[in-house]
């Protein structure tokens, strides 16, 4: 954390609801980084086909790749591979964690990109790229920024714009909050902040992905940039519109060993 400086946290408010703002500059432009996506490497053209025929159960089969249909929780695991409850609340810190997915299930939020892709790992997934989260997200029409399509916000429809946690539970200066109070477990316990996955009915993709937009942001694949920085998606239940629009949502300000309240994943694999 000492790498990581207070007032860089209050600038890049990915997990408060607030503009996100990368070293002191403007908002991420969104539009512009997915233009710059090489989504070549799949088939936006191609119709998803049902879960199944190369994917295991609870993921959506794609041409060439499969993906969560529900945003990740963990179970921890032991050094002989025995699995343990572990609360979506908590950090994962010092623990080794397993990906699963399911429907009905409280996140896990509170994990980096380096433990999120970890736990892929030992579910024997990984974490899904842009392009691949941009096909499961809003389908196969790049015109369509949401996963209900089109590019209108229909209020509800997701999980999105209940604002900071932070601010809620330590008051609205952020000059005063810390890293702790990032990764405080009532964060995401107070009644209609973060929900169980599937709780939104319209919030669903053509191909049966759930909760892309809200909820909690999505950590990618990307590798680190040239500031150290990795990449989440989706937005979050704060807010999902701020660096981008639904689908096309991208935070940019913080390191692949970052995470607080609002920084969540799904996985994604090839198919066999």
């Amino acid at each position: 954390m000492a790498a990581r400086s207070l007032a860089s946290l209050a600038l890049a408010l990915g997990g408060c609801g607030g503009a996100i703002v990368v070293d002191g500059g403007g908002p991420v432009d969104a539009a512009a980084t997915d233009a710059a996506l090489d989504l070549s490497a799949v088939a936006l053209d191609a119709a998803p086909e049902d879960a199944g025929d190369g994917c295991p159960p609870g993921m959506a089969h794609f041409d060439g790749f499969c993906v969560d249909r529900w945003e990740a929780h963990v179970v921890a695991i032991d050094d002989a591979g025995v699995e343990a409850p572990h609360s979506p609340y908590l950090v994962v810190d010092d623990l080794t964690v397993r990906a699963k997915t399911a429907p009905g299930v409280v996140p896990q939020g509170y994990i980096s990109q380096l433990q999120a892709s970890a736990a892929c790992e030992k579910a024997g997934k990984r974490l899904c790229t842009a392009a691949e989260f941009a096909l499961a997200c809003r389908g196969a029409d790049p015109a369509d920024w949401y996963p209900y399509g089109g590019q209108t916000l229909e209020k509800g429809y997701c999980n999105q714009d209940k604002g900071s946690s932070v601010a809620r539970f330590f008051g609205n200066d952020p000059s005063k909050w810390t890293y702790q109070e990032f990764n405080d477990p009532r964060l995401n316990q107070w009644d209609g902040g973060l929900a169980p996955t599937g709780s939104y009915p319209h919030c669903v993709s053509p191909a049966g992905v759930w909760d892309c937009v809200g909820n909690l942001h999505e950590w990618g694949a990307d590798a680190a940039d040239a500031k150290g920085h990795g990449r989440f998606r989706g937005g979050f239940y704060g807010d999902a519109e701020v660096n981008g629009h639904g689908c096309r949502y991208v935070t940019s300000a913080h390191e692949l060993s970052y995470h607080d309240y609002s920084t969540g994943f799904r996985c994604c694999r090839d198919s066999r």
